[in-house]
Order: C-alpha cells, then structure tokens, then sequence
C-alpha cells in the first residue's frame, strides 16, 4: 500500500509538473504568435471632446450634447489594442413639461479592444472596436419630476482613425454607437405623455476628436 501510494503520489506530481510546462509552452507560444512584447507595449493616455445624444423615443425628447473624456490605452499587439476611461456628458432635455436648461448628465466608466492596421507608412490606423461599460444618469433637479436617476449597462461598438504625428503623439476621430441596457430612467416621461408607451427605445450615438500620447 505504500509503495502504491509513494507511485501516485509521484505520478501526480509528474503530472502538475507536465500540466504546468505544457501550459507555459503554450502561453508562449500564443505570444510568439501575437507578437506580443510586454518591453515594447507602449501605454499612454488620450483625450477625448465631441458631441452625441440619444436615439429612438429617448432622442425624441432630449437634443445632443457635448462630451469630455480621458482614457488610458495600450498596445500589446501589433494591431490589437485596449483602452480604459472615464466619460462625462450633457445630453439636453428637450421637453416642454420640464423648464428651461434642464439635461441628463452621463458619467461613464468603460473598457474597449479595438483592432486595426498601419497603413500610409505605418502613419495612420483605421479600426474597430467593441466593449463594455456602465453609465450613471443623473437628471437636474425640475427634471426629476418625470426623469428618474439611473444606473446602465453600455455595449459601445467603435469605428475610428487615428494618425500618428511622431511615434509617441497621435490625433483622431471617433464614432461609437452604444447599446444601451436598461432605460428605466425615461419610463415615466414616456408613460405620462402617452400611458400605452412604458417601455421607450434608444441608445446613445457619439462623435469625437482625440488627441493624445503613447509612451
């Protein structure tokens, strides 16, 4: 019985071991297939103005809005990459049950890949993206009464160009087209102006200049 135990005991370190090898192999080798270098990935921040506002029913009753963000990014691969940031936004309320100024205001937090070539001499890159984020909705105060403060999910879908001045600084152009989830915020303006419509459609279509470093 202890020689059997000592034999599986053996056999399983073996077989960590192996597994463990094996998956380090692996690892690399995906790298090498990616061209991935973590000495050579360049990280930087960008930042982000531009105009958008909300489609379907719930652009019918608000107007687009100016935006600000900041994001930091990274390029791993040749022509992948990755990006985190922050967003805020004014979308107007055009709705003449609420008074005059009132808006939404949009603070976002989100993560986006995008994928796309250098061309032009490895001087511009057009891409696309796909990500994730959440949004908090904050309706102005005599907004409130018929648009409610809401947290919601976003699938922003990106379409871009970038052009790189040097190596390290960079402007471009951007439209994203987010998916919203969860539009609560809206129920009540929707149902009080017509009570068949309590489920009001949108999302959210962006434009914006970018200018920023990678370092």
């Amino acid at each position: 019985m202890k020689i059997r135990s000592w034999m599986g005991g053996i056999a399983m370190v073996a077989l960590c071991t192996a597994g463990s090898a094996l998956a380090a192999i692996e690892a690399s080798d995906v790298g090498q297939r990616l061209d991935f270098n973590p000495d050579q990935t360049k990280v930087g921040l960008d930042v982000r103005l531009g105009l958008g506002g909300l489609t379907g029913d719930l652009g019918a009753r608000t107007a687009p809005g100016p935006l600000l963000g900041i994001t930091a990014g990274a390029q791993p691969w040749q022509f992948i990459g990755v990006e985190a940031g922050v967003e805020g936004q004014r979308i107007p309320i055009d709705d003449d049950r609420v008074g005059d100024e009132q808006a939404l205001y949009r603070y976002n937090l989100g993560v986006l890949a995008k994928a796309g070539p250098l061309v032009m001499q490895e001087k511009l890159r057009p891409y696309v993206g796909l990500g994730v984020g959440v949004s908090y909705l904050n309706a102005t105060d005599e907004a409130e009464t018929i648009y409610d403060n809401d947290i919601l999910a976003e699938v922003p879908l990106a379409a871009g160009l970038d052009y790189r001045f040097t190596d390290n600084i960079f402007a471009g152009a951007r439209a994203s087209y987010r998916v919203l989830v969860g539009d609560e915020f809206a129920d009540t303006a929707s149902v009080t102006l017509d009570p068949t419509d309590d489920n009001p459609d949108g999302n959210l279509l962006n434009f914006a200049l970018t200018v920023g470093g990678r370092f």
